[in-house]
């Protein structure tokens, strides 16, 4: 009979490895509980940009229902996002209570994000350290992620790309992909571009797609942000 070495064996690649990382999240805030209601709203979102929704991974919020009863329909809430693309992940905030029915459907609780719990940095710190420059061409099927900071791509963002950022995204060149500026709920944020082609715009979460975006707006030099009332506008660039 033969033996492996133990040298050998101890040498031996391990099978996986665990690392941390940051995933870019879609946040759904609940309000209330209602299925029907649930269900028109989200089909109304998903009619809107199909192509987003399509395994996005959700977390799901119950701050707004604090003040609801605890026996909340996790099993059909994860199955009516199912139905619908959505990939959810997990649950925020909420009650012990809710948090033990979470658990009970497969949704873990998911701690607050660094946004939320972290101080705001002093306003003398240097935020140059904090963006991220590409000085390339971001292609179809790329993803760029800034954390904590803002994004500034020097050419062009093509169709089927992705470009993110907790803070603002600059993008000296065209903007024919996707741009989601204030990723972590940030609403101050901005997406600056030399020309809106955009298959999708986002600032802290309110969208905006190529279809909703008028014509006299496309190919233009734009800024795009929040007004007070969180409604998303699209400003021409005087040259």
């Amino acid at each position: 009979m033969l033996l492996r070495p133990t040298h050998l064996a101890s040498q031996e690649t391990p099978p996986f490895e665990l690392k941390g990382s940051l995933f870019t999240l879609t946040v759904l805030h609940l309000f209330q509980m209602e299925r029907t209601a649930v269900e028109r709203h989200l089909a109304e979102k998903v009619k809107q940009a199909p192509g987003f929704f399509n395994n996005t991974p959700v977390v799901i919020d119950l701050e707004g229902m604090a003040d609801s009863p605890d026996g909340l329909d996790f099993n059909g809430l994860y199955e009516l996002l199912r139905v619908h693309g959505m990939a959810p992940v997990g649950i925020r905030n909420g009650t012990p209570i809710q948090q033990a029915a979470a658990r009970l459907a497969g949704l873990p609780a998911l701690p607050e994000t660094r946004a939320s719990s972290a101080k705001k940095p002093d306003k003398t710190e240097s935020v140059v350290s904090l963006s991220r420059i590409v000085s390339h061409p971001v292609r179809s099927g790329q993803q760029i992620y800034a954390p904590d900071g803002d994004l500034i791509v020097l050419g062009a963002v093509s169709a089927g790309a992705e470009v993110i950022a907790d803070g603002h995204i600059h993008i000296y060149g065209a903007l024919r992909g996707r741009a989601l500026a204030g990723a972590r709920g940030d609403a101050e944020t901005r997406i600056f571009c030399q020309s809106l082609e955009a298959e999708l715009i986002s600032i802290a979460g309110r969208y905006r797609i190529s279809e909703q975006v008028d014509a006299a707006d496309r190919g233009k030099a734009v800024q795009i942000y929040l007004m007070e009332d969180r409604r998303l506008v699209i400003e021409h660039l005087i040259r």
